[in-house]
């Protein structure tokens, strides 16, 4: 079974709870982390989120994102991640953090302390298909476009971090 941590408004972590449980009705406070990989042409390596997932299934969204297990580092916990889901790891940095809550239909909600973390990769990406329907490199500029022209394709933590750390 996978935990989150619980967190209070300044990210201190105060319990866990079961991941699909911190997530149902108006979502219990959680920590959790968004990743931004860059290539060296300035382009985002973006996911369309597998249809499996129980928030935002088939919505674009940024490299990956997800929890660090309850007393994880955040940066350990990126680079397992992106490990787990795309099939390599990086060097990456801390932008910041946020708190958001997002309600997805009558399912559950994101709610989540929040860490933006960004790193650089030039190489072979394998998704797992069952956490990633589709990748692409999509220059910034375009991702900002795409997102003004169709904001209902992404997931709503992504369109705010790109406002708050990337635009």
């Amino acid at each position: 079974m996978a935990y989150v941590p619980l967190v209070n408004n300044k990210g201190e972590e105060v319990g866990r709870e079961e991941k699909e449980k911190a997530h149902l009705g108006e979502g219990v406070l959680h920590k959790a982390f968004s990743v931004f990989v860059f290539n060296n042409k300035g382009e985002l390596l973006m996911q369309k989120r597998a249809s499996s997932k129980m928030l935002w299934p088939g919505y674009w969204s940024n490299t990956c994102c997800s929890h660090p297990f309850p007393g994880e580092d955040i940066l350990d916990a990126g680079k397992r991640r992106l490990k787990e889901e795309l099939g390599f790891t990086c060097s990456l940095s801390q932008e910041g953090h946020f708190i958001y809550k997002a309600h997805y239909k009558n399912i559950g909600a994101e709610n989540e302390f929040c860490y933006v973390l960004k790193g650089d990769y030039e190489g072979e990406v394998y998704p797992k298909e069952e956490e990633v329907e589709e990748i692409k490199w999509i220059p910034f500029e375009k991702v900002l476009r795409m997102i003004k022209d169709d904001p209902e394709s992404f997931t709503p933590w992504f369109k705010i971090e790109v406002d708050k750390f990337f635009s």
